[in-house]
C-alpha cells in the first residue's frame, strides 16, 4: 500500500466517521468545493458543500442510515471502490434496510470530488 492509498483510505474512514455522528463540518472540509454526492434515496447528484449539506439534513430528518466501511479497493490512480455495511433505520428505530452496497470515490487534490452508490462486485481485491 502506498503512503497515497494510505492517506486516502484514511480520509474515508475519517468521511465515514464523520457522516455516522452528523458532523456535517468535518465530513464536507474532506471534499471538494464543487463535489458531487448522489442523492441516494432520491435519485440525482446535489454539487457542492452547501448542497450536500441540505441533502444530509433533509435525509437526516427522514431516516437514520449508517454505514461502515467493510473493505476499499483502488480501481485506479483517484478512484476507489468500498464495500460498506449500510443499516438504514426510520425515526421510530425500525430496520428499512440491512445489507452491503458499493460506494465509489473519486478524488481531485487529495479529497473527495465525486460519490457513487454502486453495485459492489466480489471480483474486487482488497488494498
Amino acid at each position: 500500500m502506498t503512503n497515497q492509498t494510505a492517506s486516502e483510505i484514511q480520509l474515508l474512514r475519517e468521511t465515514y466517521a464523520a457522516f455516522n455522528a452528523r458532523d456535517i463540518d468535518a465530513a464536507l472540509a474532506l471534499t471538494t468545493p464543487d463535489v458531487a454526492w448522489p442523492r441516494a434515496f432520491k435519485g440525482g447528484f446535489v454539487r457542492g458543500p452547501e448542497a450536500v449539506r441540505a441533502y444530509w439534513t433533509e435525509q437526516w430528518s427522514e431516516i437514520d442510515p449508517n454505514v461502515e466501511p467493510v473493505s476499499f479497493h483502488q480501481e485506479n490512480a483517484v478512484s476507489f471502490l468500498v464495500e460498506v455495511h449500510q443499516v438504514v433505520r426510520d425515526l421510530t428505530g425500525a430496520v428499512l434496510a440491512d445489507g452491503k452496497v458499493g460506494h465509489r470515490f473519486t478524488f481531485a487534490n487529495g479529497l473527495i470530488d465525486r460519490m457513487e452508490v454502486c453495485e459492489f462486485s466480489k471480483s474486487v481485491s482488497d488494498v
